[in-house]
């Protein structure tokens, strides 16, 4: 059936990558069949099937019906992959040595073995003398015989090292790059089985959703001193393991979530008066009144064909038992030379069970078996006489005959479908051959194979350590959802390694200054004020910084909503020096010196040694009275933060100045409280 389906070949157009996982774009053109049915070809392994969707993007066409299919096809030897080949010749290279140096070692043995044996004397011969030429002889020739093999011994030696270094290399280099290649004979992918109403020639583009895609954002800010404004270049580090490199591809980061629930709630009616049954869901139907008859006659048919003669398994075919030898590619595997997420397995055909029966058409009504959970959780207790989902499977995919102890049971009264049951696309109907309760039934079709554990080397993508200041784009994001395109073609191997594509660029307001805390640290540091003007956010990231040219530090920039204004600190400024010096006097005051006064002064002096001006924020602190005895009064010229937060209390005093280029500022400050006589101040009155 599959084969009757018109192939049309499908390129990459456009990827978005989500925080976690992405979302491929494929198109495909071609003229419709006749009978609409077309296969796109191309699709990665790890295509979730639920995910497809298909739109007609030009030509009259509508898209009727759409499924994954997974075939499988055997490939010449020419078709392999370069670094396949590469690695079946070095490792039948070290097997070749291997055995050489087995049977050269055989040899060794053998003529060290090398003795003079003397023949056996008969009982009325006396002792002979030992012919001492001969035995030196046959001792000279097992010297010079030993001498040649262990010369050899030593050639053969350096040889196999050197061929396992060669195919530990390509191993090494093999596991750091693409996937996208599959090993061995069988080549095993993803299609998108359509049907497609129309005539002409169409153009159709493919959406599925893949798993194994992460990125982070970082960014590059180029600043001039003196400009109000500077250029920030939106960077991301993207790595994937989909299987399918992306190149050239028009690409997009989204910080939405791909895991989440996306269909519509069904919102339940509340009504006043007597209680009425539930509808049932749109599109179930029950199963129809005398369904298992329709099988009679093909049970008298499988009973009267005579049984099968049953084989016995040799001791040395079992599984395990290590008769049989083990294929190269898990000779490579045990070296170390298997390629991550490739296999041998192979995921059988979309269209139903291995040994299924006969089609029994599509223009019948959909007939369900009894409730079952979806196919990837793991399955309730089955309802009485049904067999669970999955029980008459093998390992291999095929059925087997498994009796059906409940077959007249009857169904449960009020069947509840699930999700997987009403999605009638991926459903399969079971053949006669299965038990009563399965036979002419539709069930969830069985997910392919993870061959070679692509999916486990896709997982493996999220675990990749971040760079330093990176921030997954969930947490940094918060509550809103972003999508960046970026403005030119990318390209991205599935190689599972951090690779940086650039997105766009991005004008910010900047405004350069130099922050002080002298009373906590004696030091000025540079700061960069960033205003976000555009309409796009900015999740937080490393930032590379460059002032006028020169690279200066990486710095973690936070998140910027549009809009916002945050700092962005520099480091250290070796070049604006800055000192403080307080001062403490205690004395009294009022009637009867029932006051106690303490009057802190604070000096501060700034020095400038930059060939410009600088613009330096000095923040102080001043005591907050927790008894309203107590009175503080603070010296003019300080004010409050205007947007109090937990590194900018509201006890801290802010005063800018500007400091000329070569020359210094003196500020003064300070505050004096007043205590009432009988109170004094936790440890002691005379502190700074």
């Amino acid at each position: 059936m599959a084969g009757q389906r018109a192939v049309w070949e499908s390129r990459l157009d456009s990827v978005v990558v989500h925080a976690v996982g992405a979302v491929c774009r494929r198109r495909a053109s071609g003229v419709l069949p006749a009978d609409g049915r077309v296969r796109v070809a191309g699709l990665p392994r790890l295509a979730a099937a639920g995910s497809l969707r298909v739109r007609v993007l030009s030509g009259g066409g509508r898209v009727a019906e759409a499924r994954m299919g997974y075939p499988a096809r055997v490939r010449d030897e020419d078709e392999l992959p370069s670094w396949d080949r590469e690695l079946s010749a070095l490792q039948a290279e070290v097997e070749l040595l291997e055995e050489r140096r087995s049977r050269l070692a055989e040899r060794i043995a053998e003529v060290a073995a090398l003795r003079a044996v003397p023949p056996q004397r008969r009982r009325d011969e006396g002792h002979r003398r030992a012919p001492a030429d001969a035995v030196l002889a046959l001792a000279d020739f097992v010297d010079a015989r030993l001498e040649v093999l262990q010369e050899r011994a030593v050639e053969l030696a350096q040889e196999l090292r050197s061929a396992e270094h060669a195919f530990a290399v390509a191993a090494a280099r093999v596991r750091a790059g693409s996937n996208a290649e599959q090993p061995g004979g069988v080549e095993a992918e993803a299609c998108a089985d359509l049907t497609v109403r129309g005539e002409g020639p169409v153009e159709l583009e493919v959406e599925y959703a893949v798993p194994g895609a992460v990125w982070v954002p970082t960014y590059q800010l180029a600043h001039r001193r003196g400009e109000r404004s500077a250029r920030l270049v939106l960077r991301a580090s993207v790595a994937q393991r989909t299987g399918e490199d992306w190149s050239g591809v028009r690409l997009a980061l989204s910080t939405a979530s791909l895991t989440g629930p996306g269909a519509l709630p069904e919102l339940a009616s509340l009504r006043i008066g007597r209680r009425q049954a539930v509808p049932a869901p749109s599109g179930w139907r029950a199963q129809p009144a005398g369904l298992s008859g329709l099988f009679d006659g093909w049970q008298d048919a499988q009973r009267s064909k005579p049984e099968p003669p049953a084989f016995t398994a040799a001791a040395g075919a079992v599984a395990g038992a290590g008769a049989v030898p083990a294929p190269p590619s898990a000779k490579r595997a045990r070296q170390g030379g298997a390629r991550p997420g490739a296999g041998a397995a192979v995921p059988r055909a979309v269209g139903g069970p291995v040994g299924a029966g006969p089609s029994f058409g599509s223009s019948a009504p959909p007939v369900l078996a009894a409730p079952m959970a979806p196919a990837a959780a793991a399955p309730p207790p089955p309802p009485p006489g049904a067999v669970p989902p999955g029980a008459a499977y093998g390992f291999a995919g095929a059925p087997s005959f498994v009796p059906d102890p409940g077959a007249g049971a009857a169904p449960p009264p009020d069947p509840r479908p699930s999700a997987d049951q009403l999605d009638y696309a991926a459903l399969v109907l079971a053949g006669p051959e299965q038990g009563g309760s399965r036979r002419g039934r539709l069930f969830p079709e069985p997910s392919p194979s993870d061959p070679g554990g692509a999916l486990r080397g896709a997982q493996e993508v999220g675990l990749l350590p971040l760079p330093r200041f990176g921030s997954p784009p969930r947490v940094s994001a918060g509550s809103f959802d972003h999508r960046f395109d970026a403005q030119a073609p990318a390209s991205v191997p599935s190689d599972g390694v951090w690779h940086t594509v650039a997105v766009a660029e991005l004008p910010v307001g900047v405004r350069a200054g130099y922050v002080c805390v002298p009373s906590v640290e004696e030091a000025v540091y540079g700061v960069l004020e960033l205003s976000n003007a555009t309409a796009h956010a900015l999740l937080a990231g490393p930032v590379e910084v460059s002032v006028d040219g020169d690279f200066l530090l990486t710095a973690g920039l936070p998140t910027l909503a549009p809009g916002g204004v945050r700092e962005l600190g520099l480091g250290r400024v070796e070049e604006v020096r800055v000192a403080r010096h307080a001062e403490v006097r205690e004395s009294t005051s009022g009637v009867l010196n029932s006051t106690t006064v303490l009057e802190h002064g604070v000096r501060i002096e700034l020095v400038n040694r930059l060939p410009h001006e600088a613009s330096v924020e000095v923040r102080e602190r001043v005591p907050v009275p927790g008894d309203p005895e107590v009175r503080v009064e603070e010296r003019p010229g300080w004010s409050a933060p205007a947007e109090p937060s937990e590194g900018l209390p509201s006890s801290a005093r802010i005063r800018r100045v500007v400091v000329p280029p070569g020359g210094s500022v003196e500020l003064t400050g300070g505050y004096v409280i007043r205590i009432p006589a009988g109170k004094a101040v936790v440890g002691g009155n005379r502190r700074s």
